[in-house]
């Protein structure tokens, strides 16, 4: 593994980047395999509730809000598009998960808000969550995923 590490901050330094960029490279592949396999594993982990990782989040991007969303509002929680987060409200709201509100603020655009299946819904998914992650974290120090979560932080920060 570690050839392989130096064979890549080899390369991303020959590419002009300090070294520091060179191994924020590195990090930010990481970060997209990881995300990928986190994709495949939410969706095997919520298939047998009929969601997948991105209808999901949609979920998960509501009720941990106060208030009703619009699909804007959502998309900016979740760091996706509107129009994929459209696309997964109307799915949504066609199954019973979601219903759209007329909003006072936009003709156009609605407020989505949980119904109490969609409440359901995502309760299971979590309850299936807690375990599937409480499981990959053994063996992990707190330390080790304090730092890691504060570099991400730290990186979404410096993005947004």
């Amino acid at each position: 593994m570690e050839i392989n590490l130096t064979k890549k901050l080899r390369l991303s330094i020959a590419m002009n980047h300090t070294s520091e960029g060179a191994l924020l490279t590195n990090i930010i592949l990481d970060i997209f395999k990881l995300n990928g396999l986190l994709v495949q594993e939410g969706d095997k982990l919520v298939k047998e509730l009929g969601l997948t990782s991105a209808r999901w989040k949609v979920l998960g991007a509501l009720s941990s809000s106060e208030t009703s969303l619009t699909v804007s509002g959502i998309a900016r929680k979740m760091g996706q598009s509107r129009q994929s987060v459209q696309r997964l409200a109307n799915d949504l709201a066609d199954e019973g998960l979601l219903v759209g509100l007329d909003n006072p603020n936009n003709k156009k655009a609605k407020l989505y808000s949980l119904t109490n299946d969609g409440t359901d819904a995502f309760t299971q998914a979590m309850k299936k969550q807690s375990l599937w992650v409480n499981d990959i974290a053994r063996g992990m120090s707190e330390t080790e995923l304090n730092s890691a979560s504060t570099l991400l932080r730290e990186l979404t920060l410096k993005l947004e």
